[in-house]
């Protein structure tokens, strides 16, 4: 009877570190997971701070009437977009910039204004932090599907009933003016 005995034992001891191995790649996935809730806060509070900024100076009456309405229409779509349209309404936010300060000679009317060198400085930052926190969040997504595609994620179902996590795609090309400045 002993040798049963020896062999049940390494049996449980085989078990209990398979549970072990994946109690902790649960908990990995669920801190990964964690990850990308904190990433898409971040993102969301960048863009909405883009969009705001935009807004406020296309509102200042320091843009030319045609500039101001562009801007102003594509950070109103930005800010109100619904989720599934928020790629598309936060990459035409990015094109109108782009359009708007084409040229420097924007840039500066924007900081000959009263006020005006501050609210550029705000908006080349604002511009400048989307593409981080947009990396970030895309980064931390990619972690999430890596992890995801084991098999004993699968076969094992770790990762729950939490859905599968998408990138965010949109175009977040910053325009000349700004990059220049963004340094």
């Amino acid at each position: 009877m002993p040798p049963v005995t020896a062999t049940l034992i390494w049996i449980l001891v085989l078990l209990v570190a398979i549970g072990l191995y994946l109690s902790w790649t649960a908990g990995r996935l669920d801190r990964l997971h964690a990850r990308i809730d904190a990433a898409r806060a971040a993102l969301d509070a960048q863009l909405l701070r883009r969009a705001s900024v935009a807004q406020e100076l296309a509102t200042s009456k320091v843009l030319d009437p045609a500039a101001s309405i562009v801007l102003y229409e594509a950070a109103h779509a930005a800010r109100q977009a619904e989720e599934e349209q928020r790629e598309v309404a936060e990459s035409e936010l990015s094109q109108a910039l782009r359009a708007v300060f084409a040229d420097t000679r924007q840039l500066d009317v924007v900081r000959e204004a009263p006020g005006g060198d501050a609210a550029a400085h705000e908006l080349t930052e604002a511009v400048r932090r989307v593409p981080m926190a947009r990396r970030f969040h895309n980064d931390a997504v990619g972690a999430v599907r890596r992890l995801r595609e084991h098999r004993k994620v699968r076969w094992f179902r770790l990762a729950g009933h939490a859905p599968f996590p998408m990138a965010f795609e949109m175009d977040d090309e910053a325009p000349p003016a700004l990059a220049d400045r963004a340094g």
